[in-house]
């Protein structure tokens, strides 16, 4: 394992630029996630957020710039290097996407066991575990994902992102279709979750209410750049135009 200084970001992005063809979809972002700290990422539809991600998950290689995770460079990094560096990362995926073909217990375990059949006892207590620290009981253990409603779903796939106990959580749109009520659970849970086990949190949204309850900081992502980013506080004060029009959804601003 290798040591990390101290003061190095867990996550750092510098002047990262990706293209595809003659669209620059990243036009030189910049960011720096701290230790322990909880980050939204705030945008449009199309505006890169989710190329973000990638590039950070080392899925998709950035045309320049640099991506590091505890000081070590994605960018350019061996499939073995890579995989270590994955070990880190817990992921709560937009649509959930769990296995309607897997148990419960199965899927909240996926991460641990790759799919494998393991010691079944054990994984079950582990899901088990996992599934109490997100506020469902045992009794769906050996239920399938499609005959839960969509809000144990989400807590489901929470629960499985939570469960190898990851240093860096990235939470993907973590609301989308989801009422406000059981949105306003799922973000009350996060909050709980990332400052119980300490770890530090990407997420990428467009719901506002998301970003000021599960973030410290907010940064907007316009036109292949970070335009703006502060505390969350200053989300609706922020003194940017751009910002501005965007939170408030109003059609008449400089974005078109």
């Amino acid at each position: 394992m290798m040591a990390v200084a101290k003061g190095t970001p867990k996550i750092k992005l510098t002047e990262v630029v990706k293209r595809f063809g003659d669209n620059s979809v990243l036009d030189g972002v910049n960011l720096s996630v701290e230790p322990g700290e909880s980050v939204a990422i705030i945008g449009g539809s199309g505006t890169g957020k989710s190329v973000t991600l990638k590039c950070i998950l080392g899925l998709l290689t950035p045309d320049s710039g640099s991506v590091t995770v505890d000081g070590e460079e994605v960018v350019g990094a061996r499939s073995r290097e890579m995989s270590r560096i994955r070990t880190k990362f817990g992921m709560l995926f937009q649509g959930g996407a769990l296995f309607d073909s897997m148990p419960v217990w199965r899927n909240v375990t996926f991460g641990l066991t790759q799919g494998r059949m393991t010691d079944a006892a054990h994984m079950r207590r582990v899901a088990e575990e996992n599934l109490e620290r997100v506020g469902l009981s045992r009794d769906i253990l050996n239920l399938r994902p499609n005959e839960l409603s969509g809000g144990m779903q989400k807590r489901v796939a929470l629960a499985r992102a939570i469960a190898p106990r990851p240093e860096i959580i990235f939470f993907d749109e973590p609301t989308t279709g989801l009422d406000p009520i059981r949105a306003d659970m799922i973000n009350d849970l996060i909050t709980s979750l990332v400052e119980d086990l300490g770890v530090t949190a990407l997420t990428i949204t467009h719901d506002m209410v998301s970003a000021r309850k599960i973030a410290n900081r907010v940064a907007m992502l316009y036109n292949g750049r970070i335009i703006w980013h502060g505390p969350r506080d200053r989300l609706y004060d922020s003194g940017n135009p751009y910002v501005d029009q965007f939170v408030q959804g109003r059609a008449d601003g400089p974005i078109r």
